[in-house]
């Protein structure tokens, strides 16, 4: 997508206020027409950020971070349900020790901070963790426990972050759960079906991603919500994502709307 203002030689104060006159545009087109329910992010680009500015690679998490504390704004503005995040694979755990230790112990304090924040209260977002988070730090599995059991009774938008996850590895999880219940006899072979195969995935219960969004220049899926996204929508943008914005959002909404979903048909 061409930013439509970007190559344009103005001031900052006009540019900002160009693109505040865009936005409540974008948000009068989007209101016209459905969003989607579930909404999937890779949230990809901190690290190269943080290079490109000199700082460590745990510097550009940080700063991706606040970014995704306006992301779940943003989505909760546009009507969004469900929002899921990839921030951290399995694979990651191949990072340096030092880069790995940063990013779990911002893991335990964010996570923790979210059980009693203002608006993941008022608006009654159910917080979850998926992936194998037997593999995590005990700091960051309590921090998980706490936020996981304050939003537990939360029946408004449901906000999911991807932990120690792989898609590969959440079928196979799923899998073994299916055995184990067949030889015990609590499920049997006949019943075993895409709908019975979906509510073993870690996330069971919530609808399929109808659009998933990439930042960072890559375009691939990463291992990331690979069963569910069968027929789900693909943006993919060039922004680092601690550089992504509300205009980039909102054009991204507004492009997937204009999409003819056709499930095949």
């Amino acid at each position: 997508m061409t930013d439509p203002l970007s190559a344009i030689q103005l001031p900052n104060a006009v540019k900002d206020l160009l693109y505040r006159a865009y936005e409540r545009r974008l948000i009068a087109d989007i209101r016209r027409h459905p969003v989607p329910g579930h909404v999937g992010v890779i949230m990809d680009g901190n690290r190269r950020l943080a290079k490109s500015m000199g700082l460590k690679p745990w510097q550009g998490h940080e700063l991706g971070s606040r970014t995704l504390e306006s992301l779940v704004d943003w989505s909760r503005e546009v009507g969004v349900q469900t929002l899921t995040l990839y921030a951290f694979s399995n694979e990651n755990f191949d990072r340096s020790d030092e880069e790995v230790g940063a990013l779990m112990d911002m893991f335990a304090t964010k996570l923790a901070a979210l059980a009693d924040e203002p608006r993941i209260v008022r608006n009654k977002v159910k917080v979850r963790v998926l992936g194998r988070t037997e593999m995590l730090p005990e700091q960051v599995r309590r921090a998980i426990g706490i936020v996981e059991g304050a939003t537990a009774h939360h029946d408004g938008p449901r906000l999911n972050f991807c932990i120690a996850y792989g898609g590969r590895q959440e079928i196979i999880d799923a899998v073994r759960c299916i055995v184990d219940k067949v030889e015990a006899g609590d499920l049997a072979r006949d019943e075993i079906d895409e709908d019975c195969l979906g509510r073993h995935l870690y996330t069971g219960g919530v609808e399929d991603p109808d659009l998933i969004i990439r930042t960072g220049g890559e375009s691939r899926l990463s291992n990331f919500l690979l069963y569910q996204a069968a027929y789900s929508e693909l943006f993919f943008t060039d922004v680092f994502f601690p550089a992504f914005r509300r205009v980039d959002f909102l054009r991204i909404i507004r492009a997937y709307q204009q999409r003819a979903r056709r499930y095949g048909k």
